[in-house]
């Protein structure tokens, strides 16, 4: 007996072959992208660590700098007080302004002009900050190089990310949340405070955490509003310059002295980490705050697979 042909078979089988053709192809070019970024990473911290393990001391840690060596205790302090002034002014900033974008603003133009002069701050390069910065604060207000104008510059540059991520946690809220709080009687202001906002602090902090990760990693606003000093940062908010961590990687490299260009990879290596802290901070955050949000599937199905069963 011969088979029969069925009409379509081949030429569905045509398209079949075509399509996992496709998809193998897609999945790898998707799978070249990510070794592509994951081995520049890799390049990158390996070399940052591998030139600062053998000349490593501890003493970094708790001593100053000078101008042939010491350590890098001033530049962290001055680290840690920027990334602590930056957290306040652009977390109140940011957050105050996609607040308004999400929930008090009405839809109109203005509010359209508003979200693209946001995303357009935060494509402009960090350098334009920097000298607009120092022409309108360190020179016009004649505040010099201080801790208050690398703040504000700091701030201005990170404020577009918060806002954004800040407005799409907003929005990321379900709207049952808000119409129960509607049918419970609740005034808007305290719905907003009560409900929305702390559903949305996950994606809220977040955000402001890797602002706070975008302004650790900043130089050229910094040379142009902090200066540096080889002391602790002082109290004075104009007039005394500070100390940061990312000059010592970008300055100390080009001096003569191989004790400096210990200091310079030294200084990249506690940059990296802290990097990678406050991101997996912000990660982990999300982890804790989402684990029985609405929607998370993985977390009831680990729900369920604990749940013991009766008989």
């Amino acid at each position: 007996m011969t088979a029969l042909a069925v009409p379509g078979a081949s030429a569905a089988g045509r398209v079949g072959h075509r399509r996992r053709v496709r998809n193998v192809a897609w999945w790898g070019l998707c799978g070249l992208g990510l070794s592509l970024v994951a081995g520049a990473v890799f390049w990158v911290v390996g070399a940052a660590i591998a030139n600062a393990v053998p000349g490593w001391r501890w003493s970094v840690l708790t001593e100053t700098t000078t101008g042939i060596g010491g350590g890098l205790a001033n530049t962290i302090a001055g680290t840690a007080v920027l990334m602590v002034g930056v957290g306040i002014m652009a977390g109140l900033v940011g957050i105050g302004t996609g607040l308004y974008l999400a929930e008090l603003a009405p839809p109109s133009r203005v509010v359209s002009l508003l979200r693209s002069a946001s995303e357009v701050l935060s494509g402009v390069p960090s350098i334009v900050f920097g000298y607009a910065g120092y022409v309108a604060l360190c020179v016009g207000l004649h505040w010099g190089f201080s801790l208050l104008a690398a703040l504000i510059v700091l701030s201005v540059l990170v404020v577009p990310y918060v806002a954004k991520s800040t407005e799409i946690a907003l929005n990321q809220v379900p709207l049952a949340y808000r119409e129960g709080g509607e049918a419970l009687g609740m005034a808007p202001t305290y719905q907003l405070r009560t409900i929305v906002m702390r559903a949305a602090a996950p994606g809220i902090v977040t955000g402001v955490l890797v602002a706070l990760a975008i302004s650790v990693g900043e130089t050229a606003p910094l040379l142009y509003t902090a200066g540096f000093s080889n002391s602790y940062p002082s109290a004075h908010l104009t007039g005394v310059p500070v100390p940061y961590l990312t000059y010592a990687t970008f300055t100390f490299w080009d001096q003569p002295t191989t004790t400096l260009h210990a200091l310079a990879f030294d200084s990249a290596v506690l940059l990296i980490a802290l990097v990678l802290l406050l991101v997996g901070a912000a990660r982990l955050i999300v982890r804790l705050t989402q684990r029985h949000a609405p929607g998370d599937h993985h977390g009831l199905a680990r729900h369920r697979r604990r749940a013991p069963t009766l008989r």
